[in-house]
């Protein structure tokens, strides 16, 4: 097996590197915009005064560097060549997104936001994988333009993990001629919902709770009055995009539905799956960032005449979270690998388990290796004049997110016992013939 990064995933990263240094550091030392990444962040990109919502210049500086980026040929390095990328796959995307996170705080990659110089844009391929073709007709312009920006309505005020139990439905009904759908129900955390063009509403339309099946997607204008912003929660990352959202009797036609009636939990896989392993592979970036600021800080600092990296009880909390580190990264590139050489839709069936190690592995391990640096700067590492309280708050919250660290060991636990997944044949078939100790009593 060949574990080296093929010559043409080296180079981009070294025309990555350059992009960075010509064209988005000095967008950061213009007009004080340091200010969103320096010690007064949390200030600066927050309106207060405004729902805690993030201010327009923050956002507004976001949308240049993004621009700026898509000019240069990368922002779009993942989405297929056939809707204007460059058909990035699941371990370039691994290892940029590791290398970008790596290099700390900065406009060129800004994980409380979801952006980045290469960005992630996981609706394309559910776009790409699930739209009918007259979606693709009506909608394929939009989409690739930016004119159509989504939020994900799944997460309810009384459901989170628990999504085959959400209590929003639809149901058919006709109007003027046309058929449709009356849609009622609330949504929790539907993140970036302030800039979003439409709301992608999960809703029951089939069966009965705990069902997998029944649940279907229709694509919602925020627009539609019936759409109502009841609350932006306030966390403990500011700023918040992430409001409870009421859906109260919205009609809308057959097409607005994305994908296939009924079989709407399949769409929300495909995007857990591709976010959680980008995901896994920020948060290893992150984590090693912490590793090696603390290892140069800790040769550099002399307390009592000599250098702190001499003690050992500096250097082995290091070295443990060094080896997971370098552990994780096989295994989240293995994984993305192994996503890549598998239909899209076979990743659900068959390495699940793999996609939900690397993510809540990853996000524990970046929680951990920015507490420790913390520990190891003392005083300045608990202070916002470094960053690794901003990296702890943010990461935080990915223990609960895109699945929290309780259900993705769920899944891990039913592919490994055999109750889903390429295991559950073989143990279906189990008998205490097939266990050793039990022959020849």
């Amino acid at each position: 097996m060949d574990f080296a990064l093929s010559q043409e995933l080296t180079d981009y990263l070294a025309e990555l590197d350059a992009f960075i240094e010509t064209e988005i550091k000095p967008i950061e030392q213009r007009d004080d915009n340091i200010r969103f990444l320096d010690h007064r962040r949390e200030h600066a990109r927050t309106d207060w005064d405004n729902q805690g919502l993030p201010r327009k210049e923050w956002e507004d500086l976001l949308k240049e560097v993004k621009e700026v980026a898509d000019k240069a040929g990368h922002y779009r390095f993942a989405w297929p060549k056939e809707m204007g990328g460059k058909g990035g796959s699941n371990l370039d995307m691994a290892v940029i997104r590791e290398h970008l996170a790596a290099k700390g705080l900065g406009l060129h990659n800004d994980l409380q936001t979801e952006h980045s110089i290469v960005g992630n844009n996981p609706f394309v391929l559910m776009f790409k994988e699930f739209a009918t073709n007259a979606q693709h007709e009506k909608y394929g312009d939009d989409v690739m333009s930016g004119r159509i920006r989504t939020c994900f309505g799944l997460t309810e005020p009384d459901h989170g993990s628990d999504a085959t139990f959400m209590e929003t439905r639809a149901v058919r009904e006709v109007k003027d001629g046309v058929d449709g759908w009356r849609i009622n129900g609330s949504k929790m955390w539907t993140t970036g919902t302030h800039a979003a063009s439409h709301i992608m509403v999960f809703a029951r339309t089939s069966g009965e709770d705990g069902d997998a099946g029944g649940i279907t997607v229709f694509l919602v204008p925020m627009s539609n009055p019936g759409v109502v912003i009841e609350q932006y929660l306030w966390t403990f990352n500011m700023p918040t995009d992430h409001p409870r959202v009421s859906l109260n009797d919205i009609w809308v036609p057959d097409d607005a539905i994305w994908g296939v009636e009924g079989r709407g939990l399949g769409l929300g896989q495909s995007f857990v799956h591709q976010n959680r392993i980008r995901q896994a592979a920020s948060s290893l970036g992150a984590a090693v960032f912490c590793i090696e600021e603390s290892v140069k800080y800790a040769r550099l600092r002399k307390p009592f005449g000599k250098p702190l990296s001499d003690n050992q009880a500096i250097q082995w909390p290091l070295v443990e979270l060094a080896t997971q580190a370098e552990m994780l990264r096989l295994l989240i590139r293995k994984t993305a690998w192994e996503m890549d050489n598998m239909p899209h839709k076979e990743v659900e069936k068959q390495i699940s388990d793999k996609v939900s190690m690397c993510n809540y592995w990853g996000n524990r391990l970046c929680c951990e290796a920015a507490d420790r640096a913390m520990q190891v700067h003392g005083g300045i590492g608990y202070s916002r004049h470094k960053p690794f309280e901003h990296i702890l708050r943010h990461h935080r919250r990915y223990r609960i997110t895109e699945g929290s660290e309780e259900i993705q060991m769920r899944k891990v636990a039913a592919f490994l016992f055999g109750y889903l997944g390429p295991r559950k044949q073989q143990f279906a078939n189990l008998t205490w013939d097939d266990v050793d100790y039990r022959k020849g009593n």
